[in-house]
């Protein structure tokens, strides 16, 4: 049985879909489904009822998924102790961390490890979800951990700074309330995330409605631009000459910064290259990511 095929027949059946698992593997949408075709004209049996939702798994499909998982996990534990062997300081190296992270804090440090180890292909994943780093869909996790008991056991960890948030608004609207042209300010929320109880203590009233976006970005750019106040990494809020602190209100702890790699994976060497790297910037930032570098307003 070719593993490339059962790879395909992986992503299907976990995605749901022809198109996400096209989405998920970067090729083509008719790929996909030739590949499909193949495995099942290789088995002699239809791994997949074609449904107006999606693929679903068939009696045999299903029998056949606890031994493609099988395999995946044999090709996985070849691939990362292979890959742990790997003493050169060249070759891809897998990012993953939040996006504001990567945006807001670390980008000018990866660009310094770039300088320093030019040979190292770097690929940035901006996601806030996890990944699984024992299947290798990375190379290196930066992560918020909010408690450390919850970290898988394979996983090598390096404890980086404590992360604090606080609720800023920009410094023309905070004037503006100050000298009584405003006199309630609306909140800037991400929509599946609402406003946390720690933030409503401020001294600025808050209007009825909201201002929701599903986007980091659009939220720091519309407090930017005065629409209303909002929570944010201290990192960030801090860090923005066009941002204050909501007088009042305390700053939260959301956690704490950790660096992770695979056990057998963090023997590389350009995986130990990164990680101590970004550990000593990280340790740099601790004032600034705890909220300790602005007293704000």
């Amino acid at each position: 049985m070719d593993w490339d095929d059962v790879r395909y027949f992986l992503a299907v059946a976990r995605e749901g879909s022809v198109r996400a698992a096209a989405e998920r593997l970067e090729v083509n949408h008719s790929t996909v489904l030739r590949r499909i075709a193949q495995l099942e004209e290789r088995l002699g049996t239809q791994m997949f009822e074609r449904l107006p939702s999606g693929y679903r798994l068939t009696d045999a499909g299903e029998e056949i998924l606890e031994f493609a998982e099988q395999m995946e996990a044999s090709s996985n534990r070849l691939e990362t102790r292979v890959f742990g062997r790997d003493q050169s300081a060249r070759g891809r190296l897998r990012v993953t961390l939040a996006p504001t992270l990567a945006t807001h804090l670390l980008m000018p440090d990866f660009a310094d490890f770039a300088r320093l180890h030019p040979e190292v292909e770097i690929e940035i994943l901006p996601s806030g979800e996890l990944v699984n780093l024992t299947n290798r869909q990375a190379d290196v996790a930066i992560r918020v951990v909010y408690d450390r008991s919850t970290l898988p056991p394979n996983l090598h960890g390096l404890k980086g700074p404590e992360l604090y948030g606080g609720v800023y608004l920009s410094r023309d609207l905070l004037a503006a309330w100050r000298a009584g042209a405003v006199d309630r300010i609306r909140w800037i929320v991400i929509s599946q995330y609402g406003i946390s109880d720690w933030a409503r203590e401020g001294e600025v009233p808050a209007a009825d409605v909201a201002f929701k976006t599903t986007d980091g970005g659009a939220q720091i750019a519309a407090v930017r631009q005065g629409i209303g106040m909002t929570m944010l990494p201290c990192f960030v809020g801090d860090a923005d000459p066009l941002l204050a602190r909501v007088p009042g209100t305390a700053l939260h702890k959301h956690g704490t910064l950790w660096l992770l790699t695979h056990g057998e994976t963090r023997k590389t060497k350009r995986v130990r290259l990164f990680t101590e790297f970004v550990s000593r910037r990280l340790s740099a930032y601790a004032p600034l990511i705890a909220g300790l570098a602005s007293l704000g307003d």
